[in-house]
This record gives C-alpha cells, structure tokens and sequence, in this order.
C-alpha cells in the first residue's frame, strides 16, 4: 500500500473502538504517525496503540473526556509534544442517545443535553485548539451522521440536530482555513457494525425495514467509511472543501 502519509500526523477522536479504530489502522497502514484519544476505554486504546506500533507505526493514546472542554488544548499540546506537529484532525468522538420523541413527557433532558455538549461543543472545542496548530495545508474531518440530512424513522431529534450542526459549523471552518490551505470536509456514515450502533439498536424501527430503504441493501463496513476519511485527508483530495459525503448505500437518494 502506498505510504502517501508517511511524515503526517494524525489524531483521531475516540479512536479506541469502532470507527476509529478502523480509522487509525487505515492511516498507520498508509505510513502515518497516529495518536488517538479516548474517554474510558483505556484497554481498548492501548490495544489500538500496540496493533499500530506491531505494524511499524509510531502511535499514542491519551484520555481526553470530550465532554469536559477545558480538555481540548491539553490533547492538541499532547499531540504535539509526542510528535512535534499536527497534520490532520479527524473528529470521530461522539455518543448516540436516540429512542425518545421530542414530546414525550418522560424525556431525559439530562442524557440528551449531554449528547449536544459532547457531539458538538466537544468537538467544538478540539478544532478551536487544533485550528492555529494545524500544519499548513492540513486537513479536518467530521464524522457525521446519515441522520444529519435525512430522517428515516422518528426519535433521532436531537442526535440528527447534533451531526447536522456540525455539517454546518465544518462549511464555516472551511472558510476560515481556506486561506491556509486546509480543507474541512464531513463524512456521513450510515449503519455501521459499532458498539455505539449495537447500543440503539434495541430503540430503532424494524432492521430489515431499514435495510429494505438502501439502495445497496447492506450496512457500511468500517473500512470502507475509513477510506473515505483518508481519501478526504490525502494528495487527492485537496481542492475539496467544504463538502458532506455519505458513505450509506445510497439511503439519502
């Protein structure tokens, strides 16, 4: 595989599971140096760090709890301190609370007010301490949601309202970095085989009934979704800015 990373430096929210797992395995595989962040998982991260560091790779871990702000610079300065730069943000770390109708009278505002600090202002947070650290020519990443722009069953409110915000605050991001030559894209996922997934599935519709509406009548592996995130973080993508890709079979047609 070619090494069009080797050199780069990548942090990866969250990346101790799921998506961003698959996510720094796909960078290290293409030579980059890979640090990623987590909130609890400290087994799993280390575990993603010593399979990255097995294959060659220089990776780190560091706990970073998204939902508390004043983490943010610590993780940019940590980066840093590891690796002396930072190349590429890929903002993968959020949390799923779904299930509940925006009128019920038994909503847990609490649980749902938490998923807006984390989803967004967290990740709000690491693009503010990343942004004047970033190398030039950089590149930031959004992981989405399908959900963002397009509604397929109810109770995903404010779930969808978080990952649309950031398709919103990403346009603006773009703006601002252009100058620099960083580009700032958002890739939404479908259903993906993630813990997070399997976590709501028991509060979602019927599956088959949800799978009937793919065009492509399956779910996105991890790595194919992981690809796009390189491709948006590589040589050949760096006039594309601003845009939100899905990677969902074709869902939102």
């Amino acid at each position: 595989m070619s090494k069009v990373f080797k050199g780069k430096v990548v942090l990866i929210t969250g990346g101790s599971r799921g998506l961003g797992a698959a996510t720094a395995d796909a960078f290290a595989a293409q030579g980059a140096d890979v640090a990623i962040s987590y909130a609890a998982s400290a087994d799993k991260a280390e575990a993603v760090v010593a399979r990255l560091r097995a294959k060659g790779a220089r990776a780190i871990a560091i706990r970073s709890d998204q939902a508390d702000l004043s983490s943010a610079r610590p993780l940019i300065d940590a980066v840093i301190a590891e690796f002396g730069r930072l190349d590429i943000l890929v903002n993968n770390a959020g949390i799923a609370v779904q299930g509940q109708l925006v009128d019920d009278p038994e909503l847990d505002w609490d649980k749902y007010n938490r998923q807006w600090q984390v989803n967004v202002l967290g990740t709000i947070a690491n693009t503010r301490a990343a942004a004047r650290r970033l190398s030039d020519g950089g590149r930031i990443v959004f992981i989405g949601s399908l959900l963002g722009s397009a509604i397929p069953f109810p109770g995903v409110a404010d779930y969808a309202g978080t990952k649309w915000a950031l398709a919103g605050y990403a346009k603006g991001i773009a703006r601002d970095l252009g100058p620099r030559n960083i580009t700032v894209n958002v890739v939404q996922p479908g259903i993906m085989p993630t813990d997070m997934a399997s976590d709501v599935a028991g509060e979602l519709p019927d599956r088959e009934a949800i799978l009937d509406m793919h065009p492509i009548r399956r779910i996105a592996t991890l790595e194919e979704v992981a690809e796009t995130v390189c491709f948006l973080a590589g040589p050949s993508a760096g006039y594309i800015s601003g845009e939100t890709i899905n990677v969902a079979g074709g869902l939102a047609i």
